[in-house]
């Protein structure tokens, strides 16, 4: 089998992910550039002094500022430890999928300077009895390449929960979190991006997730999609 390089428009030969790849960001094809993207900001952290603690778009309101049915997305780890992704109906609930992603901080940005990111979650299972996103082990795939795999948490780690508390009515922004312990010391600081995004289910075994820009920026610089093998 051919290897498979890091490209934002890796040969995705998944059928299902075929179909839910947008035409805005095929090869060749010109896109705008966004001037005040999440990703934009997010490819700043290592710029951010340690003094400061809290940086975000919208702020923390008591009530959710977009009434839509846009998805919450949230990528958040440690500097120097593994990346998560945490995905809400609203901010104020509990998230329906949460996975610590085999991909350390340091890689994810890496994958940035190409300016879209686009991560694959594919599960290998060989019944359908449960939702897509209740499947528990995934191949996870970052711009094409396979980065690992991991288990879909049944629960939170003290970690994930703090965040999610923390990050409580915040529909999007980027920044760095106080860090719940001593962990700050070892790992770095705790950064953290939320997005709105637009959820495409293709079928019952293919969902994507497209990031909303907040500049009205042309094409979505985020992408995440979740596929179940036949």
């Amino acid at each position: 089998m051919p290897p498979v390089h890091s490209s934002p428009f890796f040969q995705m030969e998944n059928p299902a992910i075929l179909s839910l790849l947008r035409h805005s960001t095929t090869p060749g094809e010109k896109r705008t550039k966004s001037t005040g993207g999440l990703l934009k900001m997010f490819k700043l952290f290592p710029m951010l002094t340690s003094g400061c603690k809290m940086v975000a778009l919208l702020g923390r309101p008591r009530k959710p500022l977009l009434k839509d049915n846009a998805t919450t997305g949230t990528i958040f780890g440690y500097r120097k430890g593994r990346m998560s992704l945490a995905i809400q109906e609203d901010p104020h609930c509990m998230p329906i999928f949460v996975i610590e992603l085999p991909m350390h901080s340091s890689a994810f940005h890496k994958e940035m300077a190409s300016d879209i990111v686009r991560i694959a979650l594919e599960s290998d299972t060989k019944t359908q009895k449960k939702k897509l996103l209740e499947e528990f082990v995934w191949a996870v795939y970052c711009n094409g390449r396979k980065t690992g795999f991991s288990i879909r948490r049944k629960q939170m780690s003290d970690d994930e929960l703090y965040v999610m508390q923390h990050l409580r009515g915040v529909s999007m922004g980027a920044g760095v979190l106080p860090s719940p312990s001593e962990k700050e010391t070892a790992y770095g600081e705790l950064t953290y991006m939320r997005a709105r995004f637009e959820r495409v289910v293709g079928s019952k075994d293919s969902e994507a997730l497209y990031m909303i820009n907040p500049d009205g920026a042309a094409g979505p610089e985020l992408s995440i999609f979740f596929v179940r093998a036949h």
